[in-house]
């Protein structure tokens, strides 16, 4: 009797196991961005030519252009005049793509799906005063330009930069390398990367002092 009730007990620890490891990977993954673990995106042989872009922002994301220190918002940008917000971002995500895939020189065309997940950059009070960390995020799926076919499964690019603030920040102005500069820069070089699963070192935005 006592081995029989060993045994139920073992047969229901393993069935709740499986399940709370089931119920973990389910929770944990992302329901609109398959992707491919790291060993099966390691394979993949990325000879790639750039053909052409397609960038999009959720029709849900939220804008802010409250000046205070941290809006509660998906989007804020203050690193050009003020406009249409979503179209300035989208315009720096293309930029630093085509300038990526001048780089790419094989034999494969491509399609570069961009999906934005948040681009929270600095207001004007924050950036003159503390400084802190342009939080982007993107969904990256790469496409055969010509069939369609999903060559690489969507996945969730995290691409946050430290951000200059005060002094620094005026004096990055002045140089030429101000939010927008250097958030192209590092785009570029990050984009690149996962193209090609190498760097450019010329293009390495390095950290701020």
């Amino acid at each position: 009797m006592k081995l029989l009730k060993l045994v139920a007990l073992g047969a229901v620890a393993a069935v709740l196991t499986a399940c709370s490891g089931a119920d973990v990977v389910s929770r944990n993954a992302p329901l609109e961005t398959p992707r491919i673990d790291a060993a099966a995106q390691a394979e993949v042989l990325r000879d790639y030519s750039l053909h052409s872009i397609r960038f999009a922002v959720p029709a849900d994301m939220t804008v802010s252009e409250a000046n205070s220190y941290y809006p509660i918002a998906d989007i804020v940008w203050r690193g050009d005049p003020l406009g249409n917000r979503p179209e300035q971002i989208a315009a720096i995500f293309e930029t630093s793509i085509r300038s990526a895939g001048e780089g790419l020189t094989g034999s494969r065309p491509v399609t570069v799906d961009v999906q934005l997940a948040r681009f929270h950059s600095l207001t004007e009070r924050t950036r003159f005063s503390v400084g802190g960390v342009h939080s982007i995020k993107f969904d990256l799926t790469i496409r055969d330009a010509e069939t369609g076919q999903i060559l690489e499964q969507t996945r969730r690019i995290n691409a946050d930069l430290p951000a200059l603030g005060g002094t620094a920040a005026v004096a990055a102005d002045f140089q030429g390398q101000g939010q927008k500069e250097r958030i192209t820069t590092h785009l570029t070089s990050l984009i690149f990367q996962e193209l090609t699963g190498t760097t450019r070192d010329s293009l390495v935005v390095a950290s701020d002092i």
